[in-house]
């Protein structure tokens, strides 16, 4: 099996897990993965429900966004904004996008998720920022992720009235920061309900950010 196929099967069961967890409805979001060692990646078509998704609808695309290398499909409408942040980020291997519903609330007041949770300090290692206001199918909103992200440790942007972005060192990885982003939205807004949450200190912040990203799990 070639790697472009991997990949493509991957990407098939990633998105069944955007259905799964709640994160997406009808044809909206995507997961996309750099192909290791290409200047090329694979992202979800556009307009294909979720349910006839398949590893061959995925389609690969160079990073212009544009320009179809293989598969049969036009490529999702955010697959410029994709393309952007694997040029500027070269240490990205995996982009997610959804609309999950409490975290795109918080994109839609302007208000970045704050850290008063040890699971953001964890996942996060700080406040859940929120991007600039972009339109969409163009380079614009690859750059307002770029810009936000760079010099945070957050691997999840609210970018503002649209939705979240998420980077990770691979597909799965950036799928599982949009699910912790999506469980830490909804809970913080579940907070607000009963009072005014505090902020974690700092120094509980980096402590906590560096234990889960250098001692949880199996290593």
């Amino acid at each position: 099996m070639s790697t472009f196929d991997e990949v493509r099967r991957e990407l098939a069961a990633l998105h069944s897990e955007l259905v799964r967890t709640g994160l997406v409805a009808w044809t909206q979001g995507n997961v996309s993965a750099r192909i290791p060692g290409e200047d090329l990646f694979v992202i979800k078509p556009s307009g294909v429900s979720y349910d006839e998704l398949t590893a061959a609808s995925m389609v690969v695309v160079d990073l212009d966004g544009e320009r179809v290398v293989e598969g049969d499909h036009a490529p999702s409408s955010d697959a410029a904004t994709h393309a952007h942040i694997y040029r500027e980020m070269p240490h990205v291997g995996g982009v997610a996008h959804t609309h999950s519903p409490y975290a795109t609330a918080w994109a839609a007041v302007g208000e970045p998720i704050p850290c008063v949770l040890t699971a953001i300090a964890d996942e996060f290692g700080g406040e859940i920022p929120v991007g600039p206001f972009a339109r969409i199918g163009g380079e614009d909103v690859g750059a307002g992720v770029v810009a936000t992200l760079t010099g945070s440790r957050s691997r999840a942007v609210l970018m503002r009235s649209h939705g979240v972005f998420t980077i990770g060192e691979d597909a799965r990885d950036a799928v599982k920061a949009a699910v912790l982003c999506e469980d830490a939205a909804r809970t913080v807004a579940l907070a607000r309900g009963l009072g005014t949450p505090a902020r974690l200190h700092q120094d509980d912040v980096d402590a906590l950010y560096d234990r889960y990203q250098n001692v949880y799990g199996q290593r």
